[in-house]
């Protein structure tokens, strides 16, 4: 048991040191671009649709619930209630490798209607970063890993048993994500009381 509890606290101090070294990798002038167009499409009151597959369409359901809170027109696809995107609508794509088929599928039928799309991915060469209009590089080791991973990792004292498969980039993309909630939250001038007056109500 005494093994257990020690690999379970070795991966948790891991995986949060490699969060925190995360904002120093992180660029600013894509975190401030993604801001901005966010509040574009908040002030137009456009649609934004959320795509991840596996546990990044997870992390974008989580994404899309905090927006819904902050009052933006937004749906996760794949829900029956999806309507038609527009010219000015917007699609955040996220996906660690960028290869993830339905995603680039999707964000191509997004950019053929006039939809914006940003990706939120760890390799900027990938199939959806060509594709997107905007990307946040997004660190952290994915089901693709390369050796500038392996050597990344290393040096930030992550070894694979501790973070397995995407576990890094699905991490600090939803801490990365939460914190772009909070700038929002400070830029539209709204409280935690705000955000809980759109939070479901009718919860058992």
């Amino acid at each position: 048991m005494g093994h257990i509890i020690k690999v379970f606290k070795e991966s948790m101090l891991s995986i949060a040191s490699y969060v925190v070294a995360s904002v120093d990798v992180i660029k600013e002038y894509q975190i401030e671009e993604f801001i901005k167009i966010l509040l574009d499409s908040y002030s137009r009151g456009s649609k934004v649709i959320v795509v991840g597959a596996g546990r990044s369409g997870l992390i974008g359901r989580a994404f899309a619930m905090r927006l819904m809170h902050l009052g933006f027109n937004v749906y996760v696809l794949g829900d029956t209630i999806v309507p038609s995107l527009r010219p000015n609508d917007l699609m955040i794509a996220i996906s660690g490798s960028g290869r993830t088929k339905l995603v680039i599928t999707v964000a191509e039928a997004a950019k053929s209607v006039g939809a914006k799309v940003i990706a939120l991915t760890t390799y900027i060469n990938s199939p959806l970063a060509k594709i997107a209009d905007m990307i946040v590089e997004v660190p952290g080791r994915t089901k693709i890993s390369e050796q500038n991973d392996y050597y990344l990792r290393q040096l930030m004292g992550i070894y694979e048993p501790l973070a397995p498969l995407g576990t890094l980039f699905e991490v600090t993309t939803m801490v990365m994500l939460d914190a772009v909630v909070a700038e929002l939250m400070v830029r539209l001038g709204k409280t935690e009381e705000d955000l809980k007056k759109l939070h479901a109500n009718i919860e058992i």
